[in-house]
């Protein structure tokens, strides 16, 4: 366990008022080369939370609830999974009532989804690349696609669209994540295809805080900031796809990016 914390950060159908409760695991199923939390997903670092057994998660996880948490937030949860499920056994046990969050690159079999199912409340998948070139190129996975679109689909079966509480927050459902990489738009076209044949409903959130941070200086075409044509064309895609359920970060300029959401808005309660 790297850290955990009240996460207000994320999508507002995640954070709402209140915060996720976001627990991140060191170290990662992808070894992206751009990945902006490199320290933890590869190099292993965190706040010294180190290393602990069920019981010692099952703690956190009921700690968060009492701050008054929306959601408990696995971050990166992969490669921990069956671990994570026995704590939140024990958690479970112990009155935990929150809703299960499992916040993922994408990379996971699809035997794990299958045996998540009925643990996990809400999946929070990104979706990082439709082209296996790039995969391969930039997070050493040649079949990325096939894996995560196969563990999507299984996701979605099970959970289907956002649903939301009285308060608008998201209580079960699938939200999917999409980060625009610069000089990348097939690929962002690619990805917003197959979540429009899965559901025109869908939740997406296009993000644009790209930045060229870790190993990205050894790809030219990533050496650059995303700028505003380049997001503007993948939003205005999804448009005419006719997926509508978009959270978009609106530019600052064509250089900086400010990341705050914009188009889509909490559920309507009624």
């Amino acid at each position: 366990v790297a850290t955990y914390c009240v996460h207000y950060g994320e999508e507002p159908m995640i954070s709402g008022r209140t915060g996720s409760g976001a627990i991140f695991f060191s170290h990662c199923s992808l070894r992206c080369a751009f990945c902006q939390n490199y320290y933890i997903s590869q190099v292993g670092n965190g706040e010294n939370r180190g290393e602990m057994d069920e019981e010692g998660l099952a703690g956190i996880m009921l700690e968060l609830e009492k701050k008054g948490t929306h959601n408990i937030n696995l971050v990166s949860p992969t490669h921990y999974a069956p671990q994570i499920m026995e704590a939140l056994a024990i958690a479970r046990g112990r009155g935990l009532k929150l809703p299960i969050v499992y916040n993922t690159g994408g990379y996971d079999s699809v035997e794990l989804i299958k045996a998540l199912e009925g643990k996990v409340d809400i999946y929070l998948p990104d979706f990082k690349y439709a082209d296996n070139r790039l995969a391969k190129k930039y997070s050493g996975a040649d079949n990325y696609f096939e894996t995560a679109k196969t563990g999507l689909a299984e996701m979605f079966r099970q959970v289907g669209n956002m649903r939301a509480g009285v308060s608008g927050i998201g209580v079960r459902g699938i939200l999917v994540r999409h980060l625009v990489l610069p000089g990348n738009l097939e690929n962002s076209f690619g990805v917003l295809d197959f979540l429009a044949s899965l559901s025109k409903d869908i939740w997406i959130s296009l993000m644009s805080q790209y930045s060229p941070q870790h190993r990205a200086a050894e790809f030219p075409e990533l050496s650059r900031p995303l700028n505003y044509e380049e997001y503007q064309k993948v939003v205005g895609y999804a448009e005419k796809l006719g997926l509508h359920n978009l959270y978009v970060q609106e530019l600052e300029s064509s250089e900086v990016y400010l990341p705050n959401f914009k188009r889509a808005e909490p559920f309507d309660p009624h």
